[in-house]
């Protein structure tokens, strides 16, 4: 009998929880942005050959990564700032002629943490003889810092629009009860490349411009 009316209130207080409605609330998107003056760059860079045999194109792979990691070091650019990426040798085989041929290929990556020295670091790399650069990526040395604040100015631009909405509907914005970061992005500008080597030191070559931290939050607020 006991264990009957144990069922009975489990199942009564089910039922009643399951007709319980859910509160009224309205969900909204809110954006914080920060901008800034990029002060680092990233530069992807490759050094790459092609020959008969394997060992001639490594040979002068390696001729060309050592010129260029002593001359890094020698501009003062700390050895964590110079990372091997991938090494890779491919084997082609031509087989209209038969002939076959090697390709090597070594990806470094070099961060340099003073704009001002893009210039001449990057004729010395060509002069060192690299020969390939893939991208150049701008970055800031305060990216935690104003994560943190695009962060805040997403929740007040989420509460803005959840009053302006409320507001529309002859009611409030209470409480939030629920946040999520939905996007966290660096906006990298577009920056225009005049020409790879240039005659004259002082030439500019690359404008970075600013560069834009966003954050995306999803906040649900009681809706009174």
């Amino acid at each position: 009998m006991k264990k009957f009316l144990l069922l009975i209130a489990f199942l009564t207080g089910i039922m009643s929880f399951a007709q319980e409605k859910p509160e009224p609330s309205i969900s909204v998107m809110g954006t914080g942005t920060m901008s800034v003056v990029p002060d680092k760059v990233l530069i992807n860079s490759r050094v790459e050959h092609t020959g008969k045999t394997p060992a001639e194109v490594k040979r002068k792979n390696d001729e060309v990564v050592n010129r260029i990691i002593k001359y890094l070091r020698s501009e003062g650019v700390a050895a964590k700032n110079i990372q091997t990426e991938y090494i890779r040798l491919n084997k082609e085989v031509n087989y209209n002629t038969q002939d076959t041929m090697y390709s090597a290929n070594q990806a470094i990556s070099i961060q340099l943490t003073n704009l001002k020295d893009y210039e001449k670091i990057m004729s010395g790399l060509l002069s060192s003889g690299l020969n390939r650069i893939d991208g150049v990526q701008f970055q800031t040395s305060k990216k935690e810092a104003l994560q943190s604040e695009a962060r805040k100015k997403a929740v007040l631009n989420a509460k803005m629009k959840a009053e302006e909405y409320a507001r529309a509907l002859g009611q409030s914005a209470g409480k939030a009860i629920r946040i999520s970061e939905v996007q966290t992005d660096h906006y990298q500008p577009v920056y225009r490349v005049m020409e790879m080597k240039s005659d004259s030191a002082e030439e500019q070559t690359i404008a970075p411009g600013e560069m834009e931290i966003t954050v995306k939050v999803n906040v649900e607020f009681l809706l009174n």
